[in-house]
């Protein structure tokens, strides 16, 4: 039987792929399914409350998440009011492996401060966009620049915070009025849209009718654009206090559900037909930072200071817990992992019935905005002022 070479090389990098995908890489924003949700099982819930901490690091003030892919973990800081740097860390041990700094101002405004983006990594690359809008793409073993650019755009009141979204040849942000995307090897500009303020989420991917689609989150709307050449397909307006619509948008089939702070609330819109229509909207969930997870038919988010169940369909409160109080959740399984702005990290059922609390222990002291990331049976967490701490959660 004659081998195809090709299919060879196509087999290698299916599994290679399966493999990265086991180990649980957290390679971007949200998680590789662009959802806040983890399908990694290597990590036992009740471990939490031993505190296991397998190592601690300053990265610089900010509220930078981490992502982690092949053994690696970045992530970005403020060093010192002037400068901001990019930096690696061996994701096991903790050990520095290189930092890029360069000149950002810490550029405190009603917060502290300091990176609101996380790195995006891809195909040996690292893509960052800082709140001046310096955005840069890195060797992820060197942290050498392949390229470096700016966004030129107006940037909202606490600046820039759009993650990097990879899509086909593109690295796309939520920048101007619906979105930029550049070439992620040339950094050339593929497409922008008009000079306007933008919103703070991250470009959140979809399929409709076969296609692919970008959601993103404006200061004043639910936006749908095409990845290849960013043209609109439809808006819905949502306007926000501020413009600080933050939280990402959760897609699923052909709907979109959406929330915001500053008293906002949430909605869920119809986008089935070419006049998007909301289902429903009240004030049941008002996110100012942390987007929520859709599990089993229900959202779970932040109602301001309150850990919040709604029904998808209906928009009915199942339940609303205020221990967290202002804080970030991402989700492995059916389990919510919910850190407190307290620094207080607890597992929490994902279920409507209740808020039924698995496990907890405090984490360490400061102010805990920044959503945290389970991967490789580890579970990571930082501060404000860049102490990033390493929880070792792995099952026996």
């Amino acid at each position: 039987m004659k081998i195809n070479p090709a299919s060879i090389a196509t087999l290698t990098a299916v599994l290679a792929s399966a493999s990265v995908a086991a180990a649980g890489d957290w390679p971007n924003w949200r998680g590789p399914t662009h959802d806040g949700i983890s399908k990694e099982t290597t990590w036992d819930p009740a471990a939490v409350t031993a505190r296991k901490v397998a190592w601690e690091a300053d990265v610089g003030a900010g509220y930078s998440a981490v992502a982690v892919a092949n053994g690696k973990l970045y992530t970005a800081g403020n060093l010192n009011k002037v400068t901001d740097a990019i930096t690696c860390l061996d994701a096991a041990t903790g050990k520095s492996l290189w930092r890029h700094e360069y000149p950002e101002p810490l550029a405190p405004k009603y917060y502290s401060g300091g990176c609101s983006a996380t790195p995006t990594v891809h195909d040996g690359k690292v893509y960052f966009a800082s709140k001046s809008g310096k955005v840069f793409c890195l060797d992820a073993d060197s942290g050498k620049v392949v390229w470096n650019k700016d966004f030129e755009r107006k940037a909202p009141t606490w600046g820039f915070s759009s993650s990097g979204l990879i899509q086909g040849k593109a690295v796309i942000f939520n920048v101007g009025l619906s979105g930029m995307a550049y070439d992620k090897d040339t950094g050339a500009l593929l497409w922008s849209s008009a000079d306007d303020t933008c919103g703070y989420a991250t470009p959140v991917p979809f399929e409709h009718s076969g296609k692919p689609c970008l959601a993103l989150f404006t200061k004043n709307s639910i936006t749908a654009v095409t990845p290849d050449d960013g043209k609109v397909l439809w808006s819905s307006p949502w306007q926000t206090e501020h413009d600080a619509n933050i939280a990402d948008p959760v897609v699923s089939g052909s709907q979109v559900f959406i929330t915001s702070g500053y008293g906002r609330g949430a909605a869920v819109v119809d986008f089935s037909a070419a006049d998007p229509k909301q289902v429903w909207e009240n004030k049941l969930m008002r996110t100012h930072m942390s987007g929520p997870v859709l599990i089993a038919g229900h959202v779970y988010g932040f109602d301001d200071n309150r850990l919040t169940c709604l029904n998808w369909k209906s928009g009915e409160l199942k339940w609303s817990e205020k221990s967290p109080q202002k804080g970030a959740l991402m989700a492995a399984g059916d389990k919510l992992i919910v850190l407190g702005e307290s620094g207080r990290l607890a597992i929490v059922l994902a279920t409507p019935t209740a808020y039924k609390e698995l496990a907890a222990v405090q984490v360490a002291d400061g102010r805990y905005w920044t959503m945290p990331v389970l991967s490789g049976g580890r579970i990571y967490v930082r501060n404000a002022d860049g102490h990033l701490v390493c929880l070792d959660v792995r099952k026996p």
